[in-house]
């Protein structure tokens, strides 16, 4: 309620006192946001510098993008700077940087698209029109979900797709836009010959067993990790002793030196798995140049140091 000594301004005098339009000022009134303190005798809206206070505060709102209802939800909290406001500012930040995110990979795309030579473009839009963005991880996952064994237990699953799968980075540059582009085409692509092969080990190791040795793998790759990233060569070590010790658990064997040497024959590259690992090292690669080692990565090193110790390289 207005007090007799309490000024009452119209429509017009408020959106200029607030450095509105009257049309604002009637936008947020007719919604309920901005309620009127008398009417005139005429009828007339007016209003008191409580309403100029709340206009100022509802403009200051909307100018960081909040939505009316989450005005709304602002305005009626008794503690205007309480935790309503923090709650909606927290959803707008969040907000922001999905769609910031979303900028910066339209933004790379298009210079993808600017930069190559003319003859290309066509191929790279196609490419890149089957892509989200920012891109999903769906079709990678399923496409790991197809290789591992059947019925390997979910957490096992879980743990390997936690590494295997790269995550898109919230500022990508063009390659890696392309590089996750390819992954994508390569992943939702059929199978050769209609299925993908299943590797001995897992027919061998079953669910169960799979499970096991896919747990010693990423032992192994996080093992041999360290030495890529300080671009050691392969060598005997901690690493390649659990990487065999995974294989061996999953064969039923013992680690010995004639076990290694038939490992070493039995671990052939598979093309298909290898460019996707060159492609998500580009996914994951820094900056500056540097690259973060991958289970391809790192099984290619584990593999090269197997051979070279059993002499089968």
């Amino acid at each position: 309620m207005s007090t007799s000594s309490e000024p009452l301004w119209s429509i017009g005098e408020l959106a200029e006192r607030a450095g509105a339009t009257v049309k604002t000022v009637r936008f947020y009134s007719d919604r309920g946001l901005l309620p009127e303190t008398a009417r005139s005798g005429g009828g007339h809206r007016r209003y008191g510098p409580a309403a100029l206070e709340r206009l100022r505060l509802i403009r200051s709102l909307r100018g960081l993008g909040l939505s009316l209802p989450g005005i709304r939800r602002v305005l009626d909290d008794e503690d205007a700077a309480g935790p309503v406001l923090e709650g909606a500012v927290d959803s707008r930040l969040r907000e922001l940087g999905d769609e910031l995110r979303t900028l910066r990979w339209r933004q790379a795309a298009l210079e993808l698209v600017r930069d190559c030579p003319p003859a290309r473009r066509a191929g790279r839009l196609n490419l890149l029109s089957a892509l989200s963005t920012p891109p999903s991880t769906a079709p990678l996952a399923r496409f790991w979900r197809g290789w591992l064994p059947p019925r390997m237990p979910a957490r096992a699953t879980a743990a390997f797709l936690e590494v295997a799968v790269p995550q898109p980075p919230d500022a990508p540059r063009p390659a890696q836009v392309l590089a996750f582009a390819r992954l994508h085409a390569m992943t939702t692509a059929p199978c050769p010959e209609g299925r993908r092969p299943q590797p001995d080990v897992h027919r061998v190791a079953g669910a169960r067993g799979a499970a096991v040795l896919y747990a010693g793998l990423t032992e192994a790759f996080a093992l041999a990790g360290t030495h890529l990233r300080r671009a050691q060569a392969p060598h005997p070590g901690e690493a390649l002793d659990a990487y065999v010790a995974a294989y061996a658990g999953a064969y039923r064997s013992r680690d010995t030196p004639g076990f290694r040497r038939l490992l070493a024959g039995r671990l052939a590259a598979e093309p298909r798995l290898d460019q996707y690992w060159r492609l998500a090292a580009i996914v994951l690669s820094e900056p500056g140049g540097g690259v973060q080692p991958t289970p391809g990565s790192a099984d290619d090193w584990l593999r090269t140091a197997l051979r070279q110790e059993t002499g089968t390289a």
